[in-house]
Protein backbone atom coordinates (compact mmCIF):
# COMPACT_ATOMS: atom_id res chain seq x y z
CA UNK A 1 0.00 0.00 0.00
CA UNK A 2 1.22 3.12 -0.94
CA UNK A 3 1.11 6.59 1.03
CA UNK A 4 0.82 10.04 -0.27
CA UNK A 5 3.68 11.72 -0.96
CA UNK A 6 3.09 14.98 1.38
CA UNK A 7 1.79 12.99 3.89
CA UNK A 8 4.22 10.14 4.21
CA UNK A 9 6.63 11.64 6.54
CA UNK A 10 3.90 12.49 8.75
CA UNK A 11 2.55 9.16 9.56
CA UNK A 12 6.17 8.02 9.50
CA UNK A 13 6.32 10.08 12.46
CA UNK A 14 3.15 8.65 13.82
CA UNK A 15 4.08 5.20 13.72
CA UNK A 16 7.91 6.34 15.35
CA UNK A 17 5.75 7.65 18.60
CA UNK A 18 3.53 4.48 18.54
CA UNK A 19 6.77 2.31 18.78
CA UNK A 20 8.07 4.62 21.61
CA UNK A 21 5.09 4.07 23.20
CA UNK A 22 5.22 0.32 23.25
CA UNK A 23 8.32 0.31 24.23
CA UNK A 24 6.88 2.57 27.23
CA UNK A 25 4.13 -0.52 28.03
CA UNK A 26 6.82 -3.19 27.60
CA UNK A 27 9.79 -1.47 29.54
CA UNK A 28 7.89 -1.32 32.71
CA UNK A 29 5.46 -0.61 34.51
CA UNK A 30 3.89 -4.59 34.59
CA UNK A 31 1.73 -3.43 36.81
CA UNK A 32 0.39 -5.08 40.45
CA UNK A 33 -3.28 -5.04 40.33
CA UNK A 34 -5.31 -1.83 41.07
CA UNK A 35 -8.67 -0.83 42.45
CA UNK A 36 -12.08 0.31 40.34
CA UNK A 37 -11.30 3.69 41.67
CA UNK A 38 -7.76 3.07 40.58
CA UNK A 39 -8.85 2.46 36.77
CA UNK A 40 -11.03 4.08 33.89
CA UNK A 41 -11.69 5.14 30.50
CA UNK A 42 -10.27 8.11 28.49
CA UNK A 43 -12.13 10.09 25.81
CA UNK A 44 -10.39 12.39 23.40
CA UNK A 45 -12.32 15.04 21.75
CA UNK A 46 -11.26 16.16 17.99
CA UNK A 47 -14.16 19.10 17.81
CA UNK A 48 -13.53 20.31 14.14
CA UNK A 49 -15.46 18.88 11.22
CA UNK A 50 -15.58 19.37 7.24
CA UNK A 51 -19.45 20.63 7.53
CA UNK A 52 -22.10 20.36 9.78
CA UNK A 53 -24.97 17.41 8.95
CA UNK A 54 -28.28 18.62 9.55
CA UNK A 55 -29.17 17.01 12.91
CA UNK A 56 -26.31 17.84 14.62
CA UNK A 57 -25.89 19.57 17.91
CA UNK A 58 -22.53 18.51 19.11
CA UNK A 59 -19.65 20.79 20.26
CA UNK A 60 -18.20 21.28 16.82
CA UNK A 61 -16.65 23.93 14.79
CA UNK A 62 -15.84 23.82 10.90
CA UNK A 63 -13.11 26.16 10.89
CA UNK A 64 -11.07 27.85 8.18
CA UNK A 65 -7.73 26.58 9.27
CA UNK A 66 -6.53 24.37 11.99
CA UNK A 67 -3.82 24.83 14.14
CA UNK A 68 -2.98 21.05 14.59
CA UNK A 69 -0.02 21.38 16.18
CA UNK A 70 -1.07 23.97 18.85
CA UNK A 71 -4.18 21.50 19.30
CA UNK A 72 -2.12 18.35 19.90
CA UNK A 73 0.40 19.91 22.20
CA UNK A 74 -3.18 20.95 24.43
CA UNK A 75 -4.43 17.39 24.21
CA UNK A 76 -1.00 16.02 25.22
CA UNK A 77 -0.99 18.40 27.95
CA UNK A 78 -4.51 17.70 29.20
CA UNK A 79 -4.26 14.16 29.08
CA UNK A 80 -1.43 13.94 31.53
CA UNK A 81 -2.69 16.55 33.88
CA UNK A 82 -6.20 14.91 34.41
CA UNK A 83 -4.67 11.68 34.68
CA UNK A 84 -2.48 12.70 37.44
CA UNK A 85 -5.30 14.51 39.25
CA UNK A 86 -7.72 11.36 39.46
CA UNK A 87 -4.77 8.87 40.62
CA UNK A 88 -5.80 6.72 38.03
CA UNK A 89 -2.85 3.95 37.21
CA UNK A 90 -4.60 2.05 34.28
CA UNK A 91 -6.54 2.83 31.46
CA UNK A 92 -8.87 0.61 30.44
CA UNK A 93 -9.81 2.18 26.51
CA UNK A 94 -9.28 4.95 24.94
CA UNK A 95 -11.93 6.57 22.72
CA UNK A 96 -10.95 9.11 19.88
CA UNK A 97 -14.45 11.02 19.23
CA UNK A 98 -15.97 14.44 17.90
CA UNK A 99 -16.21 16.31 15.76
CA UNK A 100 -14.63 14.12 12.98
CA UNK A 101 -11.85 12.76 14.92
CA UNK A 102 -10.32 11.15 11.26
CA UNK A 103 -9.59 14.64 10.11
CA UNK A 104 -6.50 14.76 12.65
CA UNK A 105 -3.59 13.42 11.76
CA UNK A 106 -2.44 10.20 12.84
CA UNK A 107 0.45 11.84 14.69
CA UNK A 108 -2.17 13.54 16.71
CA UNK A 109 -3.46 10.32 17.61
CA UNK A 110 -0.02 8.96 18.44
CA UNK A 111 1.18 11.65 20.67
CA UNK A 112 -1.90 11.36 22.56
CA UNK A 113 -1.44 7.41 23.07
CA UNK A 114 2.16 8.21 24.07
CA UNK A 115 1.21 10.68 26.57
CA UNK A 116 -1.06 8.39 28.74
CA UNK A 117 1.20 5.44 28.13
CA UNK A 118 3.98 7.41 30.03
CA UNK A 119 0.96 8.71 32.74
CA UNK A 120 -0.59 5.76 33.66
CA UNK A 121 -0.18 1.90 32.24
CA UNK A 122 -1.97 1.57 28.95
CA UNK A 123 -1.62 -2.07 27.76
CA UNK A 124 -0.64 -2.65 24.90
CA UNK A 125 -4.44 -4.93 24.20
CA UNK A 126 -6.59 -1.91 25.44
CA UNK A 127 -8.86 -1.01 23.28
CA UNK A 128 -8.34 2.52 21.12
CA UNK A 129 -10.97 3.10 18.72
CA UNK A 130 -11.64 6.20 16.45
CA UNK A 131 -14.59 7.43 14.71
CA UNK A 132 -14.68 7.57 11.30
CA UNK A 133 -16.09 9.28 8.47
CA UNK A 134 -15.83 7.43 5.16
CA UNK A 135 -14.89 10.69 3.24
CA UNK A 136 -12.11 11.41 5.76
CA UNK A 137 -10.40 7.68 6.00
CA UNK A 138 -9.15 6.47 2.80
CA UNK A 139 -7.55 2.88 3.04
CA UNK A 140 -4.17 4.35 3.34
CA UNK A 141 -4.84 6.78 5.97
CA UNK A 142 -6.69 4.20 8.24
CA UNK A 143 -3.72 2.26 7.89
CA UNK A 144 -1.70 5.09 9.26
CA UNK A 145 -4.33 5.02 12.09
CA UNK A 146 -3.25 1.38 12.87
CA UNK A 147 0.36 1.79 12.94
CA UNK A 148 -0.66 5.02 15.62
CA UNK A 149 -2.24 2.79 17.65
CA UNK A 150 -5.49 2.69 16.79
CA UNK A 151 -7.30 -0.77 17.16
CA UNK A 152 -11.10 -0.36 16.17
CA UNK A 153 -13.20 2.15 14.09
CA UNK A 154 -16.24 3.13 14.21
CA UNK A 155 -17.63 4.04 11.11
CA UNK A 156 -20.65 6.97 11.05
CA UNK A 157 -22.49 5.34 7.97
CA UNK A 158 -25.92 6.42 8.91
CA UNK A 159 -27.41 5.25 5.68
CA UNK A 160 -27.23 3.59 2.62
CA UNK A 161 -29.44 5.35 0.56
CA UNK A 162 -27.98 8.29 -1.09
CA UNK A 163 -31.44 10.65 -0.60
CA UNK A 164 -31.27 9.99 3.05
CA UNK A 165 -27.77 10.91 3.74
CA UNK A 166 -27.98 14.27 1.74
CA UNK A 167 -31.22 14.90 3.90
CA UNK A 168 -28.93 14.40 7.17
CA UNK A 169 -26.51 16.43 5.25
CA UNK A 170 -23.81 14.03 5.31
CA UNK A 171 -20.68 14.09 3.11
CA UNK A 172 -20.51 10.66 1.40
CA UNK A 173 -22.47 8.72 -0.41
CA UNK A 174 -23.70 5.15 -0.13
CA UNK A 175 -20.78 3.62 -2.30
CA UNK A 176 -18.69 5.56 -0.05
CA UNK A 177 -19.60 3.83 3.08
CA UNK A 178 -19.64 0.84 1.94
CA UNK A 179 -16.12 1.00 0.49
CA UNK A 180 -14.50 2.52 3.78
CA UNK A 181 -16.42 -0.57 5.26
CA UNK A 182 -14.86 -3.02 2.82
CA UNK A 183 -11.66 -1.65 3.42
CA UNK A 184 -11.85 -0.89 6.96
CA UNK A 185 -12.49 -4.87 7.68
CA UNK A 186 -9.54 -5.93 5.39
CA UNK A 187 -7.46 -3.73 8.12
CA UNK A 188 -8.82 -4.20 11.63
CA UNK A 189 -10.89 -7.28 11.11
CA UNK A 190 -13.28 -7.76 13.59
CA UNK A 191 -12.88 -4.47 15.28
CA UNK A 192 -15.00 -2.36 13.32
CA UNK A 193 -18.34 -0.92 14.11
CA UNK A 194 -20.97 0.66 12.26
CA UNK A 195 -23.64 3.41 13.06
CA UNK A 196 -27.38 3.00 11.33
CA UNK A 197 -29.99 5.78 12.10
CA UNK A 198 -33.62 5.23 11.74
CA UNK A 199 -36.77 6.93 12.25
CA UNK A 200 -35.73 9.64 9.52
CA UNK A 201 -38.79 11.80 8.01
CA UNK A 202 -40.45 10.11 5.59
CA UNK A 203 -38.55 6.86 6.04
CA UNK A 204 -40.65 4.11 5.41
CA UNK A 205 -40.17 0.33 7.64
CA UNK A 206 -39.56 -1.64 4.63
CA UNK A 207 -37.30 0.74 3.31
CA UNK A 208 -34.84 0.79 6.13
CA UNK A 209 -34.82 -2.89 7.06
CA UNK A 210 -33.27 -3.50 3.34
CA UNK A 211 -30.83 -1.05 4.49
CA UNK A 212 -30.12 -2.96 7.25
CA UNK A 213 -30.00 -6.54 5.49
CA UNK A 214 -27.78 -5.21 2.94
CA UNK A 215 -25.46 -3.66 5.79
CA UNK A 216 -25.17 -6.69 6.91
CA UNK A 217 -23.77 -8.52 4.04
CA UNK A 218 -21.15 -6.49 4.57
CA UNK A 219 -20.54 -5.39 8.10
CA UNK A 220 -18.60 -6.72 10.60
CA UNK A 221 -19.01 -7.76 14.14
CA UNK A 222 -20.44 -4.81 16.07
CA UNK A 223 -23.83 -2.65 14.63
CA UNK A 224 -25.46 0.71 16.46
CA UNK A 225 -28.52 1.15 15.58
CA UNK A 226 -29.94 5.26 16.60
CA UNK A 227 -33.26 6.59 16.25
CA UNK A 228 -33.23 10.49 14.73
CA UNK A 229 -33.36 13.24 17.47
CA UNK A 230 -34.60 16.28 16.30
CA UNK A 231 -32.10 18.48 18.24
CA UNK A 232 -33.56 22.37 18.21
CA UNK A 233 -31.34 24.81 16.67
CA UNK A 234 -30.10 21.95 13.86
CA UNK A 235 -30.97 22.32 10.48
CA UNK A 236 -33.46 19.49 9.98
CA UNK A 237 -35.33 20.80 13.06
CA UNK A 238 -35.47 24.36 11.41
CA UNK A 239 -36.89 21.92 8.25
CA UNK A 240 -39.81 19.96 9.99
CA UNK A 241 -40.78 23.05 11.87
CA UNK A 242 -41.67 25.04 8.46
CA UNK A 243 -43.21 21.91 6.94
CA UNK A 244 -40.78 21.69 4.44
CA UNK A 245 -40.36 18.21 6.15
CA UNK A 246 -42.40 15.71 7.87
CA UNK A 247 -42.07 14.83 11.71
CA UNK A 248 -40.94 11.73 11.95
CA UNK A 249 -43.51 8.97 12.85
CA UNK A 250 -42.87 7.82 16.30
CA UNK A 251 -44.47 4.51 15.72
CA UNK A 252 -43.04 3.69 13.02
CA UNK A 253 -39.35 4.27 14.55
CA UNK A 254 -40.49 2.00 17.22
CA UNK A 255 -41.27 -0.47 14.55
CA UNK A 256 -38.36 -0.24 12.70
CA UNK A 257 -36.27 -0.57 16.07
CA UNK A 258 -38.59 -3.90 17.36
CA UNK A 259 -38.00 -5.60 13.61
CA UNK A 260 -34.38 -4.31 13.14
CA UNK A 261 -33.22 -5.96 16.66
CA UNK A 262 -34.64 -9.05 15.47
CA UNK A 263 -33.11 -9.16 12.21
CA UNK A 264 -29.79 -8.44 14.02
CA UNK A 265 -30.72 -11.36 17.02
CA UNK A 266 -31.42 -13.80 13.91
CA UNK A 267 -27.75 -12.65 12.48
CA UNK A 268 -26.09 -13.50 15.80
CA UNK A 269 -25.97 -10.70 17.25
CA UNK A 270 -25.89 -10.15 20.58
CA UNK A 271 -28.20 -7.18 21.96
CA UNK A 272 -25.89 -6.45 25.07
CA UNK A 273 -27.27 -2.75 24.87
CA UNK A 274 -30.89 -1.01 24.04
CA UNK A 275 -28.43 0.68 20.74
CA UNK A 276 -25.56 -1.72 20.36
CA UNK A 277 -25.21 -5.11 18.95
CA UNK A 278 -22.57 -7.43 18.60
CA UNK A 279 -21.07 -10.56 18.37
CA UNK A 280 -18.21 -13.28 18.28
CA UNK A 281 -17.56 -11.15 21.78
CA UNK A 282 -16.96 -7.72 19.42
CA UNK A 283 -18.83 -5.39 22.06
CA UNK A 284 -17.25 -2.44 22.99
CA UNK A 285 -15.40 -2.52 26.36
CA UNK A 286 -15.11 1.47 26.05
CA UNK A 287 -18.53 2.42 26.29
CA UNK A 288 -19.10 -0.42 28.61
CA UNK A 289 -17.43 1.80 31.13
CA UNK A 290 -19.92 3.96 30.88
CA UNK A 291 -23.11 1.48 31.38
CA UNK A 292 -21.18 -0.10 34.64
CA UNK A 293 -20.76 3.74 35.83
CA UNK A 294 -16.77 3.16 35.86
CA UNK A 295 -14.44 6.53 35.77
CA UNK A 296 -13.69 8.18 32.52
CA UNK A 297 -11.63 10.92 32.00
CA UNK A 298 -12.79 13.67 29.28
CA UNK A 299 -10.00 15.28 27.15
CA UNK A 300 -10.29 18.26 24.76
CA UNK A 301 -13.32 21.25 23.96
CA UNK A 302 -16.21 20.31 25.69
CA UNK A 303 -15.59 16.70 26.82
CA UNK A 304 -17.02 14.92 29.57
CA UNK A 305 -15.85 12.71 32.87
CA UNK A 306 -16.39 11.12 35.72
CA UNK A 307 -14.05 10.39 38.30
CA UNK A 308 -12.50 10.99 41.86
CA UNK A 309 -9.65 13.49 41.97
CA UNK A 310 -7.71 11.24 43.98
CA UNK A 311 -4.56 12.86 42.99
CA UNK A 312 -5.76 16.75 44.66
CA UNK A 313 -7.01 15.29 47.79
CA UNK A 314 -10.72 13.99 46.82
CA UNK A 315 -12.75 11.79 47.80
CA UNK A 316 -16.32 11.82 45.68
CA UNK A 317 -16.58 11.40 42.26
CA UNK A 318 -16.89 14.55 40.32
CA UNK A 319 -18.96 15.09 37.12
CA UNK A 320 -16.70 17.70 35.04
CA UNK A 321 -17.13 19.36 31.61
CA UNK A 322 -14.17 21.34 29.60
CA UNK A 323 -14.52 24.45 28.40
CA UNK A 324 -16.48 23.92 24.85
CA UNK A 325 -14.86 26.57 22.22
CA UNK A 326 -11.35 25.27 21.29
CA UNK A 327 -9.53 28.51 21.26
CA UNK A 328 -10.70 29.04 24.56
CA UNK A 329 -10.41 25.87 25.73
CA UNK A 330 -6.58 26.16 24.33
CA UNK A 331 -5.92 29.10 26.23
CA UNK A 332 -6.91 27.42 29.39
CA UNK A 333 -4.81 24.39 29.07
CA UNK A 334 -1.42 26.78 28.30
CA UNK A 335 -2.36 28.53 31.45
CA UNK A 336 -3.54 25.93 34.24
CA UNK A 337 -2.53 22.71 32.60
CA UNK A 338 -6.38 22.12 31.71
CA UNK A 339 -9.69 23.93 30.11
CA UNK A 340 -12.40 22.27 33.43
CA UNK A 341 -15.23 24.69 32.64
CA UNK A 342 -17.38 23.10 35.44
CA UNK A 343 -16.91 20.61 37.92
CA UNK A 344 -19.48 19.38 40.45
CA UNK A 345 -19.47 16.63 43.32
CA UNK A 346 -21.75 13.76 42.69
CA UNK A 347 -24.14 12.60 45.63
CA UNK A 348 -24.40 9.14 46.79
CA UNK A 349 -28.03 9.42 45.73
CA UNK A 350 -27.52 10.74 41.71
CA UNK A 351 -24.67 7.89 41.76
CA UNK A 352 -27.01 5.27 42.25
CA UNK A 353 -29.50 6.77 40.19
CA UNK A 354 -26.65 6.59 37.28
CA UNK A 355 -25.92 3.30 38.23
CA UNK A 356 -29.51 1.92 37.74
CA UNK A 357 -30.14 4.10 34.09
CA UNK A 358 -26.71 3.22 32.59
CA UNK A 359 -26.81 -0.33 34.47
CA UNK A 360 -30.41 -1.28 32.82
CA UNK A 361 -29.15 0.11 29.07
CA UNK A 362 -27.42 -3.56 29.06
CA UNK A 363 -28.71 -7.06 28.70
CA UNK A 364 -26.75 -8.07 31.87
CA UNK A 365 -28.33 -5.72 34.08
CA UNK A 366 -27.31 -4.25 37.26
CA UNK A 367 -26.06 -7.89 39.44
CA UNK A 368 -25.85 -8.02 43.34
CA UNK A 369 -22.22 -7.76 43.29
CA UNK A 370 -22.06 -4.51 41.20
CA UNK A 371 -25.08 -2.67 42.99
CA UNK A 372 -22.90 -3.49 46.06
CA UNK A 373 -19.77 -1.55 45.02
CA UNK A 374 -22.00 1.89 45.22
CA UNK A 375 -24.68 1.16 47.77
CA UNK A 376 -23.52 -1.77 50.67
CA UNK A 377 -26.77 -1.12 52.94
CA UNK A 378 -29.56 -1.01 50.38
CA UNK A 379 -29.78 -4.19 48.69
CA UNK A 380 -31.64 -4.32 45.41
CA UNK A 381 -34.29 -6.28 46.54
CA UNK A 382 -34.70 -4.03 49.85
CA UNK A 383 -35.84 -1.03 47.30
CA UNK A 384 -37.26 -2.83 44.43
CA UNK A 385 -38.17 -5.97 46.04
CA UNK A 386 -41.38 -4.22 47.91
CA UNK A 387 -43.15 -1.82 45.56
CA UNK A 388 -46.46 -2.93 43.85
CA UNK A 389 -45.25 -1.11 41.19
CA UNK A 390 -42.37 -2.84 40.46
CA UNK A 391 -44.18 -5.96 40.86
CA UNK A 392 -46.34 -5.11 38.23
CA UNK A 393 -43.37 -4.54 36.16
CA UNK A 394 -41.97 -7.89 37.11
CA UNK A 395 -45.85 -9.79 36.41
CA UNK A 396 -45.89 -8.36 33.18
CA UNK A 397 -42.48 -9.55 32.33
CA UNK A 398 -40.67 -6.29 31.68
CA UNK A 399 -38.38 -6.85 34.29
CA UNK A 400 -36.19 -9.31 36.19
CA UNK A 401 -35.35 -9.35 39.83
CA UNK A 402 -33.39 -12.78 41.11
CA UNK A 403 -30.36 -14.32 42.14
CA UNK A 404 -28.36 -12.41 39.33
CA UNK A 405 -29.81 -8.95 39.86
CA UNK A 406 -32.36 -6.73 37.98
CA UNK A 407 -32.31 -6.53 34.40
CA UNK A 408 -34.58 -5.78 31.70
CA UNK A 409 -36.08 -8.79 29.75
CA UNK A 410 -36.12 -8.26 25.75
CA UNK A 411 -39.20 -6.66 25.74
CA UNK A 412 -38.64 -4.70 28.89
CA UNK A 413 -35.32 -2.87 27.22
CA UNK A 414 -37.41 -1.62 24.12
CA UNK A 415 -39.34 0.56 26.63
CA UNK A 416 -36.59 1.44 29.14
CA UNK A 417 -36.97 4.97 29.53
CA UNK A 418 -40.82 4.37 30.61
CA UNK A 419 -39.74 1.06 33.10
CA UNK A 420 -37.26 4.06 34.30
CA UNK A 421 -40.40 6.29 35.35
CA UNK A 422 -41.31 3.58 38.16
CA UNK A 423 -37.67 2.82 39.11
CA UNK A 424 -36.08 6.14 39.44
CA UNK A 425 -38.74 6.87 41.96
CA UNK A 426 -38.80 3.83 43.80
CA UNK A 427 -34.97 3.88 44.21
CA UNK A 428 -35.43 8.07 45.42
CA UNK A 429 -38.42 6.56 47.97
CA UNK A 430 -35.83 3.81 49.61
CA UNK A 431 -32.99 6.16 49.97
CA UNK A 432 -35.19 9.17 51.99
CA UNK A 433 -36.26 6.22 54.27
CA UNK A 434 -32.66 4.84 54.53
CA UNK A 435 -31.68 8.56 55.65
CA UNK A 436 -34.44 10.76 56.75
CA UNK A 437 -34.58 14.35 56.89
CA UNK A 438 -32.70 16.42 59.31
CA UNK A 439 -34.96 18.80 59.75
CA UNK A 440 -37.79 18.76 61.68
CA UNK A 441 -41.08 17.38 59.98
CA UNK A 442 -39.15 16.37 57.70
Amino acid sequence: MTLPRARAGAWAAAAKVAQRRRRVEGAGRSPSPVTRSQRAALYVHWPYCEKRCSYCNFNKYIPRGVDEAAMRSCLVTEAQTLLRLSGVQRVESVFFGGGTPSLASPHTVAAVLEAVAQTAHLPADSEVTLEVNPTSAPASRLAAFGAAGVNRLSIGLQALDDTELQLLGRTHSASDALRTLAEARCLFPGRVSVDLMLGLPAQQVRAWLRQLEELLRLADDHVSLYQLSLERGTALFAQVQRGALPAPDPELAAQMYQEGRAVLREAGFRQYEVSNFARNGALSTHNWTYWQCGQYIGVGPGAHGRFVPQGAGGLAREARIQTLEPDNWMKEVKLFGHGTRKRFSLGELELLEEVLAMGLRTDVGITHQHWQQFEPQLTLGDVFGASEAVNTLLEQGLLLLDHRGLRCSWEGLAVLDSLLLTLLPRLQEAWQQKTPSPVPGG
